[in-house]
């Protein structure tokens, strides 16, 4: 059932559309190198022998798993020479993303010299997996996932095609066992292909159509697009973190529960979580971090699927945790400081003086114990001073952080009238009167 011509194919009408890119480039034959960036079971393979019979190309298929650098550069002569005659070649390299740097490398020369078109196909973000200088040298096209109604039409067109379909059957297939495998799919066509032979040929022996039950036997269990080393691995947990920032329970747990159906570790899921505790909640909601930690052992301890309803647990609650970033701000701005600014050494008064000698070094000199004070907190610098008088840490009207906020206050307000600072200041005023004296 692949598309011969693009009058056949099916979906991507953003760059295959009247008018649109892709489209006006290959009528002009005129496609040069490209890449073709989407997800499995869209059409990349389909468009990319499209283009060449409709160039009149000749068509090489490779395969990143299969071929190493001796096989390409056989290839690349061979195109070289048919150049000569005339002939032009259409290199179309499958999961171009898994040719490591050097085979990649060796395309380069060929494709500058127009020797071949290449064509890759890839799942993954070319901006990480294709080098910078094949990359500059073809032009990307973003492949989307086809809609439901679109797998649908695909299925019908099987269904009555009798020349390279299952039209010989003669099946009658219910509009709603269709949608339920197009909706399967996940956007798949080729998926919702091997799943529409499976029920044809359930529906076949028990002598009816293409049922909802029948299509539900076929189809098992969801195909899901996932890769846990690739981009959408990094999407779907983006996706899950911010919903909880946006506190947004219903969001953040289809995202968990994408991630988990799929697959992912639950255990890469409850350090992600307790970071999210940290620095979304912080302070506002201190017991976001327990529930979190708490939520990771149970996943250690009962393993998956059991853990999965204690990592849903922790999620809702720090969607429904009143949110505070003041920690991790004030963190980042340390974290400047540190960077961008000369390492003082710490004051002598917060240094420990166990020995004779730093004792007469001054290490310790003026240190005063809270403890020891009515108000319990001493009028006494302990930033380097460079940094006197920073403040990094600005609690939020958020949850617990307001009660912290107020007491920051009292403090802040505690040593500026302490007996210690009036002391320093009559002290002060004194000596200025006796210079005026002087």
């Amino acid at each position: 059932m692949r598309p011969r011509t693009l009058d056949e194919f099916v979906g991507q009408e953003h760059i295959l559309g009247p008018g649109k890119p892709l489209r006006v480039q290959i009528e002009r034959d005129d496609t040069g190198s490209l890449i073709f960036w989407g997800p499995p079971g869209v059409g990349k393979t389909t468009l990319a022998k499209i283009i060449a019979g409709m160039t009149r190309a000749e068509f090489i298929e490779f395969s990143a798993v299969l071929s190493g650098i001796k096989e390409i550069k056989q290839v690349m002569a061979d195109a070289e020479r048919a150049r000569q005659y005339g002939t032009r070649t259409i290199v179309f390299v499958d999961e171009v993303h898994r040719f490591n740097k050097a085979q990649q490398d060796a395309f380069l020369p060929y494709v500058e010299k127009g020797s071949i078109r290449l064509i890759g196909a890839t799942t993954e973000n070319p901006s990480f997996e294709v080098i910078s200088a094949l990359l500059s040298r073809c032009r990307v096209y973003v492949l989307k996932a086809l809609t439901e109604e679109q797998i649908v039409e695909l299925l019908y067109r099987a269904l009555a095609d009798k020349e390279r379909g299952l039209g010989e059957l003669n099946l009658e297939a219910d509009e709603n066992s269709l949608k339920k495998i197009a909706a399967y799919s996940s956007g798949d066509a080729r998926s919702a292909y091997n799943a529409l032979e499976v029920a044809a040929t359930l529906a076949n022996e028990a002598h009816s159509g293409i049922t909802d039950a029948i299509a539900t036997g076929a189809l098992q269990k969801r195909v899901l697009m996932y890769d846990k080393a690739g981009e959408e691995h990094y999407n779907l947990i983006s996706a899950l973190h911010k919903s909880v920032r946006n506190s947004d329970p219903d969001a953040a747990l289809y995202w968990l529960a994408r991630m988990l159906e799929a697959g992912e570790d639950g255990l890469y899921i409850a350090r992600r979580v307790v970071r999210m505790a940290s620095e979304d909640i912080g302070l506002a909601d201190p017991d976001a971090l327990n529930i979190t930690l708490a939520a990771r052992d149970a996943v250690d301890f009962l393993g998956m699927p059991e853990g999965n309803l204690a990592l849903a647990e922790a999620v809702v609650y720090l969607c429904a945790a009143p949110k505070s970033n003041a920690l991790y701000t004030g963190y980042g701005a340390v974290l400047k400081d540190v960077e961008q600014t000369a390492q003082d050494p710490v004051p002598l008064h917060l240094r420990n003086a166990p020995t004779g000698l730093m004792k007469n070094l001054g290490y310790g000199k003026g240190y005063q114990y809270a403890h020891d004070l009515d108000e319990k907190v001493a009028d006494m610098e302990c930033l380097p001073d460079n940094l006197k008088g920073r403040r990094y840490y600005h609690p939020t009207e958020e949850g617990i952080e307001k009660r912290i906020k107020a007491h920051l206050e009292e403090i802040r307000q505690a040593k500026t009238n302490s007996p210690q600072r009036h002391r320093a200041a009559e002290q002060k005023k004194s000596k200025s009167r006796e210079d005026d004296g002087d």
